[in-house]
């Protein structure tokens, strides 16, 4: 972990919601940053690229539609050559094609070494269009992945529904993705301090939510499955007040995510380990993994663990009962 490495944010969401009016205003603002835009286009023709006014050599546009394995070595490309020039940039910013599922761009900064050593993810930002949201979150496979996939979520065009909007759009996204900040905005209207710079993806500076008072309580763990919707995206949030065992632990998780890894779409952490003294913390995108021991608990907090998992087709029941099995005390 270096302190110089460039942050990267990516914009993603779905066709019209807004992305490239939130670029063109990061780019616009008189910040005194200097910004690196990749710009990944569905077709042959990078027209957003012309969109992006006031960064005409820093545009990249990687064609050929969604960033699968052939884009992102594109992507790869790109980012090395950014990273060896002269003078360097403040941060990267990329906006992915409205039809695109952002993970595979967002894995390119776990599993390639030279991009983890010169850059780090910051954020995956998604900019949802408050007005047709509910449609598009039903008749669409990616725009639920966006949202599963954000930790920050412009609910855009706040202007163009009523308050009745503005809060079903809210409880459809906290219905997916409970862990996402969500920032109500007009033309993107929203700080870029509440945006950029982040670490929303450093696991030094993790956090989840403390286990609220509600939950059923199971053998001292609770479990909250936020409900199956009509776009099959789970989120299961996982707690337990006893410590786990490191040996049973580990091998599960890895478990998890290999054989899960497809449908898992995000994961993330903080973990009381038997025998340690500190919080052992974790996050994902699909199978790649990222792992460390955090910071020392404090005297004052609880010791316990909370998980976070959201993607298609989670059981809720067989993922409680396996963190369970690595319980401590478990026989």
């Amino acid at each position: 972990m270096t302190a110089d490495r460039i942050p990267v944010t990516v914009v993603t969401g779905f066709l019209g919601a807004g992305k490239t009016t939130l670029l063109n205003r990061i780019l616009g603002e008189e910040h005194g940053r200097r910004y690196a835009v990749i710009v990944n286009e569905y077709g042959e023709l990078g027209i957003d690229g012309g969109l992006v006014v006031g960064a005409e050599e820093e545009v990249f546009e990687l064609n050929n539609g969604c960033v699968c394995c052939t884009v992102r070595g594109d992507l790869i490309r790109v980012i090395s050559g950014l990273v060896k020039r002269k003078g360097g940039f403040d941060g990267i910013l990329i906006e992915t094609s409205g039809l695109a599922d952002p993970a595979p761009v967002a894995q390119t900064f776990f599993s390639d070494d030279l991009i983890r050593q010169r850059t780090r993810l910051d954020s995956v930002v998604c900019v949802a269009d408050a007005r047709h949201l509910l449609a598009r979150l039903a008749d669409t496979r990616e725009a639920p992945e966006q949202v599963a996939l954000a930790d920050t979520i412009l609910i855009n065009k706040r202007d163009l529904v009523d308050a009745a909007g503005l809060t079903a759009a809210a409880a459809a996204l906290r219905g997916i993705n409970p862990t996402a900040r969500l920032l109500p905005s007009t033309r993107g209207d929203v700080p870029l301090a509440a945006m950029l710079d982040q670490g929303r993806f450093d696991l030094g500076r993790l956090d989840l939510p403390a286990e609220d008072e509600d939950h059923e309580d199971h053998d001292h763990g609770h479990h909250h499955d936020h409900g199956r919707h009509s776009h099959g995206i789970d989120c299961v949030s996982l707690w337990l007040d006893r410590p786990l065992d490191p040996t049973r632990f580990m091998p599960w998780l890895q478990q998890l995510a290999m054989e899960r890894g497809r449908d898992l779409l995000r994961a993330k952490g903080i973990v009381d380990l038997a025998g340690s003294d500190r919080r052992f913390v974790f996050q994902g995108v699909h199978m790649m993994m990222d792992t460390d021991a955090g910071r020392p608990w404090a005297a004052d907090e609880p010791r316990d663990s909370r998980l976070v998992f959201i993607g298609r087709n989670l059981d809720r029941a067989e993922l409680a009962e396996g963190l369970g099995h690595c319980r401590a005390d478990a026989p």
